[in-house]
């Protein structure tokens, strides 16, 4: 526990990157993380786990971007063993217990998993975390929780399925993970002013040096993130109260056309007096620079998808005073009267909500309609929004301050120096857990390692006639070698060739069997102990081709 704390981050390529049409919170959250650390972790290399070897060059490509020397080691998913040396598996969300299970069979003291929260709206996610009690999660295991209405999120499902468990089983509340409260980061060097930049977009959006500009970042979606017409009504009222010149901004995308029609219907109907401007957010140019156009940084989010937000923090980066909902996360980052302002929000209360969730789980609604129903029992406190623009809008000074402020809070407190630091710290106190434990023996019984997914050979041993056993007797088939030569290329064998024994591990098994017929046990004795299982199994795949004969 001497070496800085570390963790071998699961690397698949497309939950990390922003790339393409992939505009999501979890993606630009998930590649500011890997850059984060690559930049300000003390770590003395960066580990990934990988599926492939793709996905291996994908993570070396970014950590060396961000810090050309520092060692990059790929370790394979499919060796949970190796994990050890890391001590820790970072996860982009919350499965921590597929993980669990793949670790069962060692000692699970060897590593710790750590998860993340992003959206925890959606079925599978919801299965996931009511997984979480019945699946070998360890006490130094966590979930990170990006925002305090998260965790209670999860505690609340957690504690539902415990308390089900309990009546029909009679079970008592296993070990669970750590629930930390650790939010998303930014970089905020990205932010800086740009003067030039700023007059520039403002030019070509037609915003005049004395015209207010209203920002809105994220996707445009009035039923998966956050309905527009809340913003537009206000913006509108405050509009006709100032008198001054407003544009509305709108950078994101849209998921449809339909969607996009109702969007700018809505605004010519509702706000009649603003100027909206939609941008595709998607283009790396608006993404980033964007920011520099505003006076202004708004999000009214009310959907139940959203769980930090990590627009409202890059716009208090941008120095840009914040009108957000109430709402999560949102809370946790922008101070009420000093970045900006909070609106109320309400929502209808339990048990008016059984049947939206009915319809959800059986399946009459789908995930983005199910997030769009709920929203519609969330609202915000329009008069309270009017005012905020309002005080904004009239008063240059006081936007001045509330971006200073909300600036100097994001350096400060979400920079992801700092964060990747709550990081490091989360895994060093998961090691000390998994060091002070009592010793866990790994579980050898082959029907208990994961019962709802067992291995497919003991599962369907009643099918087959019989089973191979170590001392049926193998012979190799005259022509065999030929024979595999040929067909080993064929596309109906080659699918499976990740499962299959590698070319010279059959080799080496009809060399041995050149010399006369062997016993599989004799044959396994020539493999070291880590192959035997797949070189065994493969003596099976050579006879399905009349390569070997078993006797």
């Amino acid at each position: 526990m001497d070496s800085p704390a570390n963790a071998a981050i699961y690397y698949i390529p497309e939950g990390y990157s922003t790339d393409g049409d992939r505009l999501m919170g979890i993606n630009a959250a998930s590649e500011g993380f890997v850059r984060g650390l690559a930049r300000h972790a003390d770590i003395p290399a960066a580990y990934c786990v990988v599926d492939d070897g793709a996905a291996a060059e994908a993570f070396a490509g970014v950590i060396q971007a961000e810090r050309p020397h520092l060692p990059v080691k790929a370790l394979p998913s499919t060796t949970p063993a190796l994990l050890a040396e890391p001590g820790c598996v970072y996860l982009p969300g919350p499965g921590l217990s597929a993980f669990a299970w793949r670790r069962r069979h060692l000692d699970p003291r060897q590593y710790s998993l750590c998860g993340i929260t992003h959206t925890t709206a959606s079925a599978g996610i919801m299965d996931a975390l009511a997984d979480f009690p019945i699946a070998p999660i360890q006490p130094w295991d966590a979930l990170i929780c990006t925002s305090r209405a998260v965790r209670q999120m999860v505690e609340t499902l957690i504690e539902g399925q415990a308390a089900y468990l309990a009546e029909r089983l009679g079970a008592t509340m296993p070990p669970l993970p750590h629930l930390p409260v650790i939010p998303l980061g930014v970089d905020c060097d990205r932010f800086l002013d740009d003067q030039a930049s700023r007059t520039a977009w403002r030019d070509r959006l037609g915003i005049a040096p004395d015209d207010v500009a209203i920002l809105f970042v994220g996707r445009l979606s009035f039923h998966g993130k956050a309905h527009p017409l809340p913003l537009f009504i206000s913006l509108e009222a405050a509009a006709v109260r100032t008198g001054r010149r407003l544009h509305l901004i709108m950078a994101g995308w849209f998921g449809s056309e339909s969607v996009e029609t109702a969007f700018k219907d809505a605004a010519r109907q509702l706000c009649p007096s603003v100027d909206v401007l939609f941008l595709d957010g998607r283009e790396t140019e608006v993404r980033t620079a964007i920011w520099r156009a505003a006076d202004i940084f708004a999000s009214l989010a009310d959907n139940i998808q959203e769980s930090f937000g990590l627009t409202p923090l890059e716009a208090m980066a941008a120095g840009l005073p914040v009108v957000a909902s109430d709402w999560d996360g949102y809370r946790d980052t922008v101070r009420h009267g000093t970045d900006g302002f909070l609106i109320q929000s309400l929502m209808a209360p339990a048990p008016l909500g059984g049947d939206l969730a009915d319809r959800h789980a059986s399946g009459l609604t789908n995930y983005d309609r199910y997030i769009g129903e709920v929203a519609q029992f969330t609202a915000l406190d329009l008069n309270a929004c009017t005012a905020a623009f309002t005080a904004l809008i009239d008063d240059a000074d006081l936007r001045r301050r509330m971006g200073a402020a909300g600036r100097e809070r994001a350096r400060r407190r979400f920079d992801w120096r700092v964060v990747i630091g709550q990081y490091q710290a989360l895994w060093a106190e998961l090691g000390h857990h998994r060091a002070a434990a009592a010793p866990v023996p790994p579980v050898r019984d082959i029907a208990t390692i994961r019962p709802a997914r067992p291995d497919p050979f003991h599962a369907f041993a009643g099918y087959p006639s019989r089973r191979l056993d170590a001392m049926s007797l193998i012979s190799l088939v005259p022509g065999g070698r030929e024979r595999l030569l040929l067909l080993r290329p064929s596309p109906m064998i080659a699918f499976a060739e990740p499962v299959l024994p590698a070319e010279d591990e059959a080799a080496h098994i009809l060399m041995l069997l050149e010399k006369g017929p062997s016993t599989v046990e004799s044959l396994m004795a020539t493999f070291p102990l880590p192959r035997r299982g797949i070189a065994m199994r493969g003596i099976v795949w050579l006879a399905k081709f009349g390569i070997v004969a078993i006797v």
